[in-house]
């Protein structure tokens, strides 16, 4: 199991209280999509995942090792967050010197961070942005030397805030391409977005949140396919769901609706 989570419960100091008992389990080698509306308690649930936020009652294990002050820098190692705003981990003076700040940080031989950061700048074809200052990058292309400098570091998981957000589709192809090349490793990825259309299509397994506790879970098509649960939650059926949903197998993209098996 990649992620256990148990009676996790969290409250802001002003009171707010984000996250309500919440149990769950993420597995191994699965894209998992947790999906609500704004303010359903998405991003403060991620946030305990890495140890951005510790719990306040409650226990979050993350590869076995139980999220808490002491084991940050082994969870972080395991598990990368990349943040919905680029910015928010892109500060130094050039890519390369970025992607390479997590190794360096870890007191990694210089030779073998320049190895590595070289590698994945080849990995990613962005070996023309490394002496660019991050800020006068695109959106697009933040969000992909970002995800480099998590890429680096070899995790067993990822973690995005709205990895999708903001990007036009080239982009987004891209970028969906760069997570799948990590997913088909057996390697975790947890992810929320608002992007039903493409959670729909993407994600194996989902989680629907709705203010601050989970009201369903399961596989993606069969979760997406009931009325009952979306309509508590807010959210829309996916298209394909809609026109589809009633195939068996329900078709997951526009090749397999035009093409059933």
């Amino acid at each position: 199991m990649a992620v256990l989570i148990k009676n996790l419960s969290y409250t802001y100091p002003d009171g707010r209280q984000a996250l309500k008992n919440v149990n769950m389990e993420f597995q191994t080698g699965k894209k998992t999509a947790i999906v609500g509306l704004n303010g359903s308690g998405k991003s403060t649930l991620l946030y305990h995942l890495n140890g951005t936020i510790l719990p306040q009652t409650g226990s979050v294990s993350v590869l076995g090792e139980e999220v808490c002050k002491k084991n940050l820098n082994s969870i972080r190692k395991k598990a990368g967050f990349l943040f919905d705003y680029p910015d928010h981990q892109l500060f130094l003076t050039t890519v390369y010197e970025d992607i390479g700040f997590g190794l360096k940080n870890l007191g990694q031989d210089k030779n073998a961070t320049a190895s590595a950061v070289n590698k994945i700048l080849s990995e990613l074809n962005i070996d023309h942005l490394k002496d660019y200052p991050p800020y006068q990058l695109s959106l697009g292309q933040k969000k992909i030397c970002a995800i480099a400098g998590i890429l680096v570091m070899q995790p067993e998981i990822i973690i995005c805030d709205e990895p999708f957000s903001g990007l036009d589709s080239r982009v987004k192809e891209n970028f969906k391409n760069i997570l799948d090349d990590f997913s088909a490793k057996g390697k975790t990825i947890i992810f929320s977005t608002h992007d039903q259309e493409f959670c729909y299509e993407w994600a194996d397994n989902i989680f629907i949140m709705n203010k601050g506790e989970i009201i369903a879970s399961g596989e993606t098509v069969n979760i997406f396919n009931n009325k009952e649960i979306l309509e508590k939650a807010g959210l829309v059926m996916p298209k394909l769901a809609r026109l589809f949903g009633n195939r068996n197998p329900a078709p997951r993209n526009v090749e397999e609706a035009l093409n059933p098996v």
